[in-house]
């Protein structure tokens, strides 16, 4: 049996899908983008982009690395471009750019409340005064965070800015995890993981750390568990064991 949460000395969260519902504003963004671009394509590669594609190609992978991946699902080769490239279906980055425009513009039409399962482990963790931090493959985590009044809890935010100013490598490698645990000044083996994606949870499977928490929102326990997860829950509240 896995140890309890409380017995680590540290938690480091991913953000979209298990802090705030910005998985679905992503999910969203990437929809209005790549079926812009598979308009313009012919026969299999043409079909509508689907959850299951966002749940094996893009979910939790740093942005570029998300478009490439799909791409290449679907045998269209795009100059890989430059990120600084402006947002355009004209090569890898620019479509990029483009996605982050989109969630962007869904993100201030809409906002974003966190989950209120999330926000009593936080507090919870805050009470007993575990170590907590973000680990993001986003560059709008800071944004998402400020908007969802979950900013001032968290000292350290590794995410993709933050990523590439430290040239460390995104999920599924466990660079970025391995990077928090560090900058929160605890080991790995006493530091849980909470994730989402796939890819999250195989960085923090590689990662070697102490406890590694699978978020089920789509339906997809199984292949958490089958990437490495040591549990699954539905939602955060399950592991506050006040809410039992």
């Amino acid at each position: 049996m896995p140890r309890s949460i409380d017995t680590y000395s540290a938690v480091l969260f991913d953000l979209d899908g298990v802090l705030t519902p910005t998985a679905e504003v992503h999910k969203l963004a990437w929809k209005r983008t790549f079926d812009r671009l598979l308009a313009s394509q012919s026969g299999p590669a043409a079909e509508p982009f689907t959850v299951s594609d966002y749940l094996n190609f893009v979910d939790g992978k740093p942005r570029y690395a998300g478009v490439h991946s799909f791409l290449a699902s679907r045998g269209i080769d795009l100059p890989v471009g430059d990120p600084h490239d402006p947002p355009s279906l004209d090569s890898e980055a620019g479509v990029g750019n483009l996605k982050n425009e989109e969630f962007n513009a869904v993100l201030a039409e809409d906002g974003v409340e966190p989950y209120p399962g999330s926000v009593a482990l936080l507090d919870h963790l805050q009470r007993r005064g575990v170590a907590v931090a973000v680990v993001s493959s986003s560059a709008n985590a800071p944004a998402v965070l400020e908007a969802a009044s979950l900013r001032s809890r968290f000292s350290v935010v590794v995410d993709g800015m933050v990523a590439t100013a430290r040239g460390l490598p995104g999920k599924p490698a466990p660079d970025t995890f391995l990077a928090a645990a560090a900058d929160v000044g605890v080991d790995p083996s006493e530091t849980v993981v909470i994730e989402d994606a796939l890819s999250g949870v195989e960085a923090a499977v590689a990662g070697r750390f102490g406890l590694v928490i699978g978020v089920d929102r789509e339906g997809h326990a199984a292949a958490l568990t089958a990437a490495g997860a040591h549990i699954v829950v539905t939602d955060l509240a399950e592991l506050v064991p006040e809410a039992h």
